[in-house]
């Protein structure tokens, strides 16, 4: 049975209101490998039209939740399985499990979204994202910044 089986999910409202599918501190997401990259991109495209659409209606100014909630919401009523801040093994380049990290999302187990509401992304931010990618077993990763006054979005692969 894989970590990702293994872990249970709730659905709870926390602090902020918030309704989200949460993974306890018993399991780790494992990345899916039964995608083709055409199938992976396929769903960066739903997600780019989604986060405009979001950003389209909200406009930028809002904290991150918001639009968090928002993509979370939408996306999952186009029928796509969304992992609220679940836990990933990050690894070293051995393999050697180092800390379970807390991403933003996951799509469908095969790719990891980092949310921002900043005026621009940086460096750190790409650096952010890579990092996530290279020390975990995910491929896919989309950066997403609903704070500028454009929308942006860019898909990061290893």
């Amino acid at each position: 049975m894989s970590s990702h089986e293994k872990a249970q999910t709730t659905q709870k409202e926390d602090s902020d209101g918030d309704i989200g599918e949460r993974y306890l501190a018993t399991g780790t997401v494992e990345a899916r490998r039964d995608l083709s990259d055409g199938e992976v991109n396929t769903l960066c495209d739903v997600i780019r039209e989604t986060g405009f659409a979001i950003h389209r209606y909200f406009g930028p100014g809002f904290r991150e939740k918001v639009y968090e909630q928002a993509l979370i919401h939408r996306l999952r009523k186009a029928g796509l399985e969304v992992l609220v801040q679940p836990r990933v093994m990050i690894r070293d380049e051995d393999g050697t499990e180092l800390v379970e990290e807390v991403m933003d999302l996951i799509v469908k187990r095969v790719l990891i979204l980092e949310l921002k509401a900043i005026r621009q992304t940086t460096d750190t931010d790409i650096a952010q994202i890579l990092g996530y990618l290279r020390a975990t077993d995910f491929r896919h990763g989309l950066l997403i910044n609903f704070g500028g006054p454009k929308f942006f979005i860019k898909k990061y692969v290893l």
